[in-house]
């Protein structure tokens, strides 16, 4: 199940995430996983303080969206780490581990997460390629975009043929880790939100205490 966000980040945090990354020192894609044969980028030095204001303002933007929240149910976010890709630059087809090493920390990647940084009028290729059993899903988007999908999926960034692809990355760790079961609880949490006011109130009441005993259950 995958879940397209639009204007998650503000267009002012925008500016200041952008003037940040030409600003900080990036460092070779393949730092924090040297046997990623198929990554072919750079991504934010994260000793770099810069580096570190860009994530913060990222992190908030992503966390105070209604949508993500009701998707994603997040236990752990790690900070947006951001990446940059230049002509001939790509990341081939992987999928993503199964945990991540942040700070002092591991985090298990149910859901992977991309926020689309720079104008997709400003560079060709570098489209964001999620592989399915029945085609391609293709993500080229608008500046403060996100795209939430499962980290287990073979995905790719195809390679920039012209300008900078600017984009920042996070996994989550829901508190709900059976795919099946989270994508149940968002149906459901729909169905409140936009039945809610034409139910009859005690049926609203059983709809909430399925939907809150499932939570409790499943998490």
């Amino acid at each position: 199940m995958f879940l397209e966000l639009q204007d998650v980040v503000s267009p002012t945090e925008i500016a200041r995430v952008r003037q940040l990354a030409g600003e900080m020192h990036f460092v070779d894609g393949r730092v924090s996983n040297p046997a990623a044969y198929a990554k072919n980028n750079t991504q934010a030095d994260v000793s770099d303080a810069k580096s570190k204001e860009a994530s913060q303002i990222l992190a908030q933007a992503l966390l105070r969206n209604p949508d993500f929240q009701a998707f994603a149910m997040p236990h752990n976010v790690p900070p947006p780490l951001v990446c940059k890709y230049h002509p001939s630059m790509n990341y081939g087809p992987h999928s993503d581990a199964a945990f991540m090493a942040v700070e002092d920390q591991r985090v298990r990647s149910d859901l992977s997460c991309t926020i689309f940084l720079a104008d997709p009028a400003t560079y060709d290729g570098g489209e964001l390629t999620i592989h399915l059993i029945d085609g391609i899903l293709q993500f080229k988007c608008a500046p403060g975009a996100a795209i939430v999908y499962p980290s287990w999926t073979i995905h790719e960034v195809r390679p920039v043929t012209r300008g900078e692809r600017l984009v920042a990355i996070t996994f989550i760790e829901s508190v709900i880790r059976d795919p099946q079961k989270r994508e149940m609880l968002w149906t459901l949490n729909e169905i409140s939100e936009l039945e809610g006011n034409n139910i009859h109130p005690s049926n609203r009441t059983r709809l909430e205490q399925v939907r809150q005993n499932l939570l409790r259950l499943w998490s």
